[in-house]
């Protein structure tokens, strides 16, 4: 793939890729649209140039589960109901991912401070919590081969 140097991954996996499900919100990093997986880690797409992650492994929503089969988390946002109108879910769902993937968010306090991240203007937080409490005693490794 031919792009400038100056191409930000977000812009690289929606314009060039045509991997849509990213979101592109605020252009500023402040929302969590746009979060990806990079080497297992969530990041904000839109904050990072395309040609410095070259050789690591990003992981879109698109990327995650298989054929007909979906994503642990991607199952869980389903049986909660963690999203509403479904624009922030792709960020979400990856944020949700790479916090499990760090075995962080242990207590309520702390879940909420690592998405703060990733606004949800429906405010489906509520349930988007009640995903990684499930899913924060689950063996992370089964969570994490689905997302490579």
């Amino acid at each position: 793939m031919k792009i400038s140097a100056w191409t930000t991954l977000v812009d690289a996996l929606r314009e060039h890729l045509q991997l849509t499900g990213t979101k592109k919100g605020c252009d500023h990093g402040q929302c969590g649209a746009c979060t990806v997986l990079i080497d297992g880690k969530h990041i904000n797409s839109c904050l990072t140039l395309a040609a410095m992650q070259t050789g690591k492994e990003i992981v879109t929503v698109e990327g995650l589960g298989s054929g007909d089969e979906l994503h642990p988390v991607q199952e869980a946002f389903i049986k909660h109901d963690a999203f509403q109108c479904g624009y922030c879910t792709p960020g979400q769902i990856c944020s949700t991912i790479g916090l499990l993937n760090m075995n962080k968010g242990s207590d309520p306090a702390e879940l909420r401070d690592l998405m703060s991240g990733n606004i949800c203007r429906c405010g489906a937080y509520a349930n988007i919590y009640k995903v990684v409490e499930e899913l924060k005693d689950r063996n992370t490794e089964a969570l994490s081969k689905n997302s490579n």
